[in-house]
């Protein structure tokens, strides 16, 4: 699984950071941040949930 994200298009709700913390954070803007680009397995289901939830849709997972 690879993580990537459109900064640009970033809204900054922040609902990646709250569901997938080891994976998402936001910074000084409020803007999204990959902590790490290629989760873990067992963090898919928050990974992906953030990807839904995205206001912005601005979160890609590939598998």
């Amino acid at each position: 699984m690879r993580v990537t994200t459109e900064t640009d298009r970033c809204v900054g709700a922040g609902q990646c950071a709250l569901l997938s913390p080891e994976v998402f954070d936001q910074d000084d803007d409020g803007i999204v941040v990959v902590l790490q680009p290629e989760p873990a397995e067992e963090l898919r289901e928050d990974v992906r949930q953030a990807e839904d939830l995205c206001p912005a849709r601005t979160i890609r997972v590939l598998d």
